[in-house]
């Protein structure tokens, strides 16, 4: 009889519909640098998912994930508790995070984006940047991972789509109050919502500041061999399981990838109400 490889050791929610996950995988947690990805599929007639790892032991072999409960797959995922066993975790995958010391660093948050975006500013850190992070989320109740974030940043600011806590507006507002501020930024990395990635981008265009996205788009294998994860980045055609998923904010065309993610819309609004 095969022994179950992948238990979860932890569970926690963290926002309305964000679950933190730790799970047993040391082949996995051995490898992974920030920015790189896992694909987890629950058991042998599920589908396999996309998730980037928010944190990860090497000595005690566990990588940790978030995962907001939008599908049939996070749904499932999200009812599953300590003990119970994940099929299949495969990767590390993708390309990780170049990260140097540059200087000041802009690390943009939204939403569930913020537990991808802490290894990579924490990254920044340990490479002696000075790290400002700006945090985005609907409401007060949706911001999590607020204890990490503050540890690993020389300055913090939040904003609230409804302000009830921090800037009243979204994250983007910042990230303009800050560059028409005058201060010297030399990198910028938002990861979030396809637009506030987008509006990243135009502010901070005109000012020619390196700007990395870390992009999600529908992804089935992670290898490169299905094509479904195809983004346009400075008009050519790039896989964003191999050859992401961090690229140029700047080159990215974020029309055609919105337009790429509602492709399987309607499906998946199906899948989510046969959950049961």
């Amino acid at each position: 009889m095969l022994t179950k490889k992948f238990p979860i050791l932890e569970k926690e929610k963290l926002a309305p519909g964000i679950t933190y996950f730790q799970i047993k995988a040391p082949l996995v947690a051995r490898k992974c640098q920030p920015g790189q990805f896992i694909i987890l599929r629950l058991d042998e007639k599920g589908e396999r998912i996309p998730l980037t790892m928010t944190e990860y032991d090497r000595e005690k072999g566990t990588i940790s994930i978030v995962v907001q409960d939008v599908g049939r797959t996070t749904h499932q995922l999200s009812l599953m508790n300590i003990g119970d066993v994940v099929e299949d975790v495969l990767g590390p995958l993708g390309v990780p995070t170049p990260i140097e010391k540059v200087g000041t660093v802009l690390c943009v948050g939204g939403g569930v984006g913020v537990a991808l975006l802490y290894p990579e500013a924490k990254a920044y850190k340990e490479k002696g940047n000075r790290v400002i992070s700006l945090i985005g989320a609907r409401s007060k109740d949706y911001l999590f991972f607020q204890d990490k974030i503050e540890a690993i940043s020389d300055e913090v600011k939040y904003s609230t789509d409804d302000g009830t806590f921090g800037h009243h507006g979204f994250v983007t507002d910042l990230v303009k109050e800050i560059l028409e501020g005058g201060e010297t930024i030399n990198e910028v990395i938002a990861i979030g919502p396809l637009p506030m990635m987008k509006r990243v981008a135009e502010i901070t265009r005109p000012y020619k500041i390196k700007t990395i996205v870390s992009l999600n788009p529908i992804m089935l294998d992670g290898t490169g061999m299905c094509g479904g994860c195809r983004v346009r980045v400075g008009g050519v055609v790039k896989f964003a399981c191999v050859e992401g998923p961090d690229f140029d904010a700047h080159e990215v065309d974020f029309d055609d990838l919105m337009k790429r993610q509602k492709r399987f819309q309607e499906e998946e609004k199906i899948a989510l109400e046969k959950k049961n």
